[in-house]
C-alpha cells in the first residue's frame, strides 16, 4: 500500500529540517511526500530544495491551515493518506510500516501522541487515546490519524468555515458515518507544543469556543455539555505522566 503524507508550512525554518529527516527516515519506502508551502519568505523554501528526495512540491498562497490541507489531500495518489505538521516528527523510522501492517482490514488507524517541548527533548503532555465511540464527542488526536484515500472521497475534506476545529469536523464526521478505525497503543507522531489550539488559556478558549460549534453543526445532543466532557478528557484529564 502507498502511504501520501502531507506537511503544510510557512516560514517554518526552524523545525521543517527535522521533520523532513524523520520522513527521509522511514524503513517503508512505498510512500510521497507531499509539501504544501505558502509562499514562505524565510529559508523554509531552501532547506526543502536541499533535499530534493521524495517530495511534491505546491508553492503557492492558501486561505489557511486546512486550505492548504486540502490542497495535499487533492494532490495525494497514495492508498493512506496522513498529516505531519511542519513542526513535528514521526516518532521513529518505523512509523509507516506500523501503519500499513495493521490497516488492511479499517478505513483508518491512529495512535497516542506525546507533546514535547519546542526542542523536542522534554515531555509536554502524553494524550492516551482508546477506541473510538460516538458518545460523549471523544476524538482522536488529528496528528496521529492516518486513513485510507475513500474516507475522503465519501465524505469530503476539511471544512474551511473552521478556523481551527476543522480537523475535529472531520473526524466528527468520520465517526459518524461509521468508519471501522484502529486504535493501535503506541505513538506515531511527537508534536511540539504550542499550537494554535494548545497556546495557552487563549488557545484553549478559542478551540473551545469552535469546537463547540463544531457538535451543533454535525447535530450531536448537548452540544455545550458535551464540549465540556471532551475539553475535560483531552486537555485537562490528560496531564503527562512521568516514566
Amino acid at each position: 500500500m502507498k502511504i501520501s503524507l502531507i506537511t503544510v508550512c510557512y516560514n517554518s525554518e526552524a523545525t521543517i529540517k527535522d521533520t523532513l529527516e524523520s520522513v527521509l527516515s522511514q524503513t517503508y519506502t512505498n510512500y510521497e511526500y507531499i509539501i504544501v508551502d505558502g509562499k514562505s519568505t524565510d529559508k523554509t523554501l531552501k532547506i526543502i530544495n536541499s533535499y530534493k528526495k521524495k517530495f511534491k512540491d505546491i508553492k503557492e498562497k492558501d486561505k489557511g491551515l486546512y486550505d492548504a490541507m486540502n490542497k495535499g489531500v487533492m494532490k495525494a495518489s497514495g492508498d493512506i493518506i496522513g498529516i505531519l505538521n511542519s513542526d513535528d516528527i514521526l516518532a521513529s523510522n518505523d512509523v509507516f510500516e506500523k501503519i500499513v501492517n495493521n490497516i488492511d482490514d479499517y478505513d483508518g488507524i491512529y495512535s497516542n501522541l506525546l507533546m514535547l517541548d519546542e526542542n523536542l527533548e522534554k515531555p509536554y503532555r502524553r494524550l492516551k487515546s482508546k477506541p473510538v465511540t460516538k458518545k460523549k464527542g471523544w476524538h482522536m488526536p488529528h496528528p496521529t490519524l492516518y486513513v485510507k484515500k475513500e474516507v475522503y472521497k465519501k465524505i469530503g475534506v476539511y471544512n474551511l468555515y473552521y478556523k481551527i476545529a476543522a480537523d475535529y469536523d472531520f473526524m466528527l464526521r468520520m465517526i459518524n458515518n461509521n468508519f471501522k478505525l484502529k486504535y493501535l497503543d503506541d505513538y506515531f507522531v511527537y508534536m511540539r507544543s504550542g499550537g494554535k489550539s494548545t497556546n495557552g488559556l487563549k488557545g484553549y478558549y478559542r478551540n473551545f469556543k469552535e469546537s463547540y460549534k463544531v457538535l451543533k453543526n454535525n447535530k450531536r445532543r448537548l452540544p455545550l455539555l458535551t464540549n465540556i466532557y471532551r475539553t475535560y478528557e483531552t486537555m485537562i484529564k490528560q496531564k503527562l505522566k512521568k516514566k
